[in-house]
């Protein structure tokens, strides 16, 4: 998988983790309970950069669409930008990655039989069709699964402040349109915040 399919692929699951219904992803957030985050009006970006850390395989135009819906969704959420982190209630920023996984499912032979009431009825029930035991089917699934989180920290204190993130499995309906998962992720992400 070249590099630009990797970062598509990152960017990707991060977007569709923030719509964890529609997009089946996961999307989660932990706060530091010692920084108060209800006056927050400001932010700005902790480094110029943007990214905690680039992948090796960075793709600067996904990177890109990335921070734009980044600063978007703040600033839909209430939020003013300002360009100097030491004037504003908080800092942001963001790291993305993927990594490739492998699923083994086994499953008895009658699972997938077409005689019956579906997968497992005769072989999983009644212990194999007509009392004896059929061999197993084995599966291998190979896929990629993309995360995305976004960090807060408190300017006053230096401190972290929040963590969401957004973890999903990158199908080829979700390589097909980047933009709009991008979008959906980054958007459900931020929604955790307050």
């Amino acid at each position: 998988m070249n590099n630009i399919k990797k970062i598509l692929v990152t960017a990707l699951v991060i977007v569709v983790a923030s719509c964890s219904s529609t997009y089946d992803a996961k999307v989660d957030f932990d706060k530091n309970t010692n920084i108060e985050t209800i006056n927050y009006k400001t932010f700005a970006w902790l480094t110029s950069g943007k990214i905690m850390a680039a992948a090796e395989d960075y793709n600067p135009v996904m990177k890109l669409r990335i921070d734009e819906e980044i600063e978007q969704a703040f600033i839909a959420k209430g939020y003013q930008l300002i360009t100097d982190a030491e004037k504003a209630d908080f800092a942001i920023s963001y790291t993305v990655g993927n990594r490739d996984k492998i699923k083994v499912s086994s499953y008895p032979t009658t699972y997938n039989s077409s005689f019956g009431w579906g997968r497992g009825y005769y072989g999983g029930y009644y212990g194999g069709m007509y009392g004896t035991q059929m061999g197993t089917e084995t599966r291998v699934r190979q896929y990629t699964e993309g995360k995305l989180a976004i960090d807060v920290y408190d300017v006053k204190s230096h401190q972290p402040a929040w963590h969401g993130w957004a973890t999903k499995r990158i199908t080829s309906d979700d390589k097909e349109v980047p933009s709009s998962v991008i979008k959906n992720v980054v958007n459900e992400v931020v929604a955790q915040f307050h």
